[in-house]
């Protein structure tokens, strides 16, 4: 005989070192004196292998050979993030122990806002015993009460003693105050209610095994096997970096030539992926600046480049934009034009790695100055923070953090929402028929990833629909898979064909399954759901149970 125990909230929030506070769970099991044997398996750590990756899991053995399972989740978001599942470990709970920290009210209100309303849900439909437990000793208590505005700040700070009675008595649960988790509070006062309640525990589930036993043989009924479990519609990884890097090593397209002062020819490049890029390049190649009034960007822009006399003549930025031949762009900067196929490369990557770009520039330069220099001059280009965009110790740029160097500015973020250089408009509504249309389109210009994207939110769309609405929709499910086949989405119509067998009860009494090919029909037909020989066996079970032979004693 087992128990199952689940803990939720967090009692260790509010301490400065909560990481190396002792929990109320490892607390009572590891160290009480009616605990046998207690295991430990950490599941956050190997999501791929586990069955409830919210929870750490615990084994022990109580009374000799009970076994207690228990299931401790301190985290709400862990919990929501794996919502089903863990929703299915609360309800098959036989006991459920709510915590949290009395000196950190975030704890209490995640308890409370959380926790509780889906516990009042699973008690309205069998009865679980609750224990509300509140761990720590308020830091406004010690002492007589005082007005200083530290002590009204740590009052509100702490969870008051009604506040945990009322959350109890909301839920009919067992309130406890465990002011430390030492052997008193938890061997003695919180063991001594949790194994109260584990022994009523053990108690009605040996009286329901006993009832059990002395019914008389029934038999069974067929067992309903799961549905196959439908494809999977995998989106692959989007390559937009990589294609426009490419885009620019081939130079197909290009409408700008950068030279040096003596004419030569140093890169070549887009002007559309410049004028995203950067505000200066969009004043160099006159266009209008909405979100940035000021002459910044054009002062910037005359200092660093100017443009060919030949192409004077075509100085507007309607002529720019539109001109079929490529503009001739001089680079004033000598330092800058001796590294700028390597600035334009980082500029088509959208990459925020400066500290590869440095690295790069070094190579080049091999002169601390000068790369220096040009990453000032770069910070012109996309205004980055001035004090962490230049380390003083250039040796040293290696050690700094991910999450700092991904503070920078994204060359290509100015891509995504700029009505300035936008040229198309996407209408978005989660509706399935436009989104099979979109997929059309997809499939036309051959896109595959937006082909894909269009699969996976169709068959998403599908599988939210409950079986009434399955039942009622005009959509026609047979009309989506020949569309998706005669398109070449062979993902999605495999996927459409086993969405059918599943739901065969649904599909099978429309008249648009009559659409589907033979060889169509028999691929549902072996896959259905539930399956044929199913409910020849349910039919048979029916009979036997209303027969006269046999009466079902529920009866």
């Amino acid at each position: 005989m087992s128990v199952r125990i689940v803990a939720l909230g967090n009692e260790k929030a509010g301490f400065e070192d909560s990481l190396q506070q002792p929990d109320l769970i490892t607390t009572y099991f590891g160290r009480h004196a009616v605990i046998r044997h207690i295991e430990e398996r950490r599941l956050l750590s190997f999501p791929t292998n586990i069955t409830f990756p919210a929870f750490a899991e615990y084994h022990a053995y109580v009374f000799g050979r009970v076994q207690v399972l228990i299931h401790d989740c301190p985290n709400w978001d862990l919990f929501d993030n794996d919502w089903y599942r863990s929703r299915n470990v609360v309800g098959l709970a036989d006991i459920i122990v709510l915590k949290y920290s009395v000196n950190d009210k975030t704890s209490f209100q995640e308890v409370k806002d959380n926790y509780v309303p889906m516990i009042k849900r699973i008690l309205n439909q069998w009865t679980v015993p609750v224990i509300v437990t509140a761990v720590g000793t308020r830091q406004n208590e010690e002492g007589p009460p005082c007005s200083c505005p530290l002590c009204t700040s740590d009052k509100g700070s702490c969870v008051p003693f009604y506040e945990g009675i009322e959350l109890s008595k909301e839920i009919g649960a067992a309130y406890l105050e465990l002011h430390s988790l030492n052997d008193f509070y938890v061997g003695k006062y919180f063991g001594g209610v949790l194994e109260y309640f584990i022994i009523q525990c053990l108690k009605q589930k040996s009286s329901q095994k006993k009832k059990r036993s002395s019914r008389p043989h029934i038999i069974p009924p067929p067992t309903l096997r799961e549905p196959v479990k439908l494809p999977c519609l995998k989106i692959e990884e989007s390559r937009y970096h990589c294609d426009l890097l490419n885009l620019y090593y081939s130079s197909l397209c290009t409408d700008v030539v950068f030279s040096s002062k003596d004419g030569q020819e140093v890169s070549r490049a887009h002007r559309v992926v410049l004028c995203n890029a950067s505000h200066v390049f969009m004043s160099l190649f006159g266009v209008e600046i909405a979100s940035d009034p000021s002459e910044l960007p054009k002062k910037i822009a005359h200092t660093l480049f100017t443009i060919d006399q030949r192409d004077t003549a075509l100085n507007s930025s309607q002529a720019l934009l539109h001109n079929i031949q490529p503009v001739r762009v001089i680079i004033l900067d000598s330092l800058l034009c001796a590294c700028y196929s390597e600035v334009l490369k980082f500029i088509y990557t959208g990459s925020n790695c400066w500290d590869e770009l440095k690295s790069v520039l070094w190579k080049k330069l091999e002169n601390l100055e000068q790369v220096k220099n040009v990453m000032e001059i770069l910070k012109l280009f996309f205004k980055c923070n001035a004090k962490t965009f230049c380390p003083s110790n250039f040796s040293n740029q290696g050690a700094k953090s991910k999450e700092q160097s991904q503070s920078y500015c994204c060359s290509l973020s100015l891509f995504f929402q700029n009505p300035g250089l936008a040229d198309v408009i996407f209408i978005v509504q989660a509706s399935i028929p436009q989104a099979m249309a979109l997929l059309i389109c997809a499939e036309m210009y051959q896109i595959h990833r937006l082909q894909q994207i269009c699969e996976s939110h169709i068959a998403t769309q599908l599988q939210t629909m409950p079986s009434r609405e399955l039942v009622s929709t005009n959509l026609s499910i047979v009309n989506l898979y020949n569309k998706a086949k005669f398109h070449n989405a062979t993902r999605l119509s495999t996927w459409l064909l086993h969405f059918i067998a599943s739901n065969y009860l649904i599909f099978s009494q429309k008249l648009e399954f009559q659409e589907l090919s033979e060889e169509e029909q028999a691929f549902v037909e072996n896959h259905r759901w539930p399956s044929s020989s199913y409910l020849q066996e349910l039919t048979e079970y029916r009979h036997h149970i209303h027969s006269g032979r046999s009466r079902c004693i529920l009866m």
